[in-house]
């Protein structure tokens, strides 16, 4: 049986309300967004890696660590349509969906989360144990319920101690789509429980999309404000001396 070919896009934009030029900024000395592009280009299982931008800043430092970028459009409203734009004419089995802002990603994870792709759904995503039982109730920390066949049940910002058990994962920001799904999705308006929750990925379930949920170990230190900068560069530090050991 042969591989299925995969595309990784990582949308990237400069305009950020709660973290302007967030791409760009530095941790440990490198760009955020080149840490996530250099660990996609280390996947085994990823033919090819693009960084999608409407920003000529992002555009030139990307090109300078050696990245592929293309430019879009500058009205998209979701990271999600600006990769849709980008993914047009390409062939590929899944098109993955890489947020530029994990910079403990690694490629050997991405590698594991392909490995466990099922064609039988249309689109699949990540989810880890939850960290902490009060991350419940934290917005930031998204929790996400599925079955026991990996099928997501949904997807909430706070949730009540009562339900621990049935939200027990944090959701991991990593999408892959097959191109029809993909097309599909950014036809669609936004969906009552997006608008609410401000989560895409209730617009495909709430519109009969099934999404596939596979859970694998992974540390998330998400770059969303400033503030959370030094905890992903001591997060990156403490990695690096558990390799060096």
């Amino acid at each position: 049986m042969n591989s299925p070919k995969v595309i990784a896009v990582i949308p990237a934009r400069y305009h950020s309300t709660r973290f302007p030029g967030k791409p760009l900024t530095l941790i440990s000395g490198k760009p955020l967004l080149q840490w996530v592009w250099e660990e996609a280009k280390k996947a085994k299982s990823i033919q090819r890696v693009i960084i999608a931008t409407d920003d000529a800043r992002i555009a030139e430092a990307a090109k300078k660590f050696g990245a592929e970028v293309k430019m879009t459009r500058t009205d998209h409203p979701s990271g999600t349509d600006r990769i849709a734009e980008v993914a047009k004419g390409f062939e590929s089995d899944w098109i993955l969906n890489i947020q530029g802002d994990e910079p403990l990603i690694e490629g050997t994870f991405l590698d594991q989360w392909i490995s466990g792709l099922n064609p039988s759904f249309g689109m699949a995503t990540v989810a880890t144990p939850l960290p902490e039982v009060l991350d419940l109730q934290r917005p930031d920390v998204v929790k996400v319920s599925f079955d026991t066949h990996g099928r997501a049940l949904g997807f909430q910002r706070k949730v009540s101690m009562e339900k621990a058990h049935e939200w027990a994962h944090q959701h991991v920001g990593l999408y892959a789509y097959t191109p029809a799904t993909l097309r599909t999705f950014v036809s669609l308006p936004p969906s009552p429980g997006e608008k609410s929750e401000r989560l895409e990925q209730l617009r495909a379930l709430e519109n009969g999309i099934a999404i596939q949920v596979l859970a694998l170990t992974f540390v998330s230190v998400g770059v969303d404000t400033p503030g959370d900068v030094t905890r992903a560069e001591r997060a990156l530090a403490e990695r690096a001396r558990t390799v060096s050991k």
